[in-house]
């Protein structure tokens, strides 16, 4: 059936400025006979970009645009019935994702976003993760700088333990991953963050609801942990907590996965080189948390820095991430670290545009239903981001 399907992949909200940025690295990247196209709800946007994206590359002057509307859900399901994967940087995707993922899970067609809304995340599982596994669809969220830096990044740790132990993981296994980042937020992933902050009493009653649904694996534990502020003599950072997804999609990963160990945990930080900067990050966490309560001051921040809007290719060109992982077990101490350029926008488009070339063309391990990156694609998309320039590396 799949095969039978007229597109790979169709990209939704090309005409926003990260989407725009997938768009241009599909364009460049896309494999001869990638049958690919762009959808959204304005034709005479989507031919803007098409136009852009013909001007390095004549190929594209006749690339598909495919006009839908996401509320029209007759038009939706036409859409989505003629892909094998969709992937879509539409957010906040509490407020704009829910009818595309719900098609794609009806559909048995996969899905990859850019998400960090664990109430998005958690409220997926809960109305479509069924459906998606009875008909074979990969609901893959946080498929950008949230979270597969961390979740690939982890899931080369435990390859380089095991190799470190000897063999298979048996022992209780205790990771932690250290941020750091230089580069600007999105303005998708600030308005995320300014609305998961606002939501926190339905954030956690999302998480709750999972947790009583949700299997757990048989003989084994996963679990994030939280950290405590201090001073990592191993890395040199001081650390400070960081209340994102990716230590969620981390523990799932290692739930599915019974590589990870018997009993696996992992904490979450942001690292900075001095402790005035690591209380700086935490006062302006917290005020950031008690401002988005307050809806008049919610706006005025979300007017600070506009959804669709985002830094100039050369600022862009200067920022950079790294990500240290550290794993502890069976008497072995383990660091990897994975690094690239700009996580907010240029990194993640990569991300993006790879992960949805690994479901449509990658032999992967045969997963359905909601599935993290390293569950769905592991291997296959670890090969990819090496091969297009992150490094995932071992540090002695």
């Amino acid at each position: 059936m799949a095969d039978a399907r007229t597109y790979d992949v169709v990209l939704f909200g090309a005409t926003g400025f990260t989407g725009g940025l997938t768009a241009d690295y599909l364009a460049a990247h896309a494999p001869d006979g990638l049958r690919w196209a762009l959808a959204g709800r304005s034709r005479e946007k989507l031919e803007a970009v098409r136009d852009r994206l013909a001007t390095t590359d004549p190929r594209w002057a006749g690339l598909d645009l495919l006009v839908v509307d996401l509320t029209d859900g007759a038009a939706l399901d036409d859409v989505v019935g003629r892909t094998r994967v969709v992937a879509t940087t539409i957010g906040p995707y509490l407020q704009h994702g829910g009818p595309l993922v719900a098609a794609c899970a009806r559909a048995g067609t996969d899905y990859v976003d850019l998400t960090g809304e664990p109430e998005f995340v958690d409220r997926t599982y809960l109305e479509h993760h069924a459906t998606a596994e009875a008909s074979g669809a990969r609901l893959v969220h946080a498929c950008g700088f949230d979270s597969v830096p961390h979740d690939l990044g982890a899931y080369f740790t435990v390859q380089q333990l095991t190799e470190a132990l000897g063999g298979p993981v048996t022992v209780p296994v205790r990771m932690r991953g250290v941020v750091r980042a230089g580069g600007a937020v999105s303005g998708g992933t600030f308005h995320s963050a300014l609305g998961a902050f606002s939501r926190a009493k339905q954030m956690r009653a999302a998480m709750q609801e999972r947790r009583r649904v949700e299997p757990r694996p048989q003989g084994r534990r996963s679990r994030a942990v939280s950290g405590k502020p201090g001073r990592d003599k191993l890395l040199g950072y001081w650390l400070l907590p960081l209340p994102t997804i990716d230590p969620f999609v981390v523990a799932r990963s290692g739930a599915a996965l019974a590589a990870y160990g018997p009993d696996f945990r992992y904490s979450h930080y942001a690292g900075t080189k001095t402790l005035p900067y690591a209380v700086g990050g935490a006062v302006g966490a917290t005020t950031l948390a008690l401002a988005a309560q307050v809806r008049p001051l919610r706006e005025q921040l979300g007017k600070r820095v506009p959804q669709g809007s985002g830094p100039s290719e050369r600022k862009r060109e200067r920022s950079w991430f790294t990500v240290d992982l550290v794993a502890e077990g069976g008497g072995a101490t383990v660091h990897t670290r994975v690094s690239g350029g700009d996580p907010g926008y240029t990194e993640t488009a990569k991300m993006l545009g790879e992960a949805a070339l690994c479901l449509a063309l990658d032999d992967n391990p045969p997963t359905a239903g909601q599935v993290t990156t390293a569950q769905a694609m592991g291997n296959a998309l670890l090969g990819r981001l090496q091969a297009a320039g992150m490094r995932f590396e071992r540090v002695e």
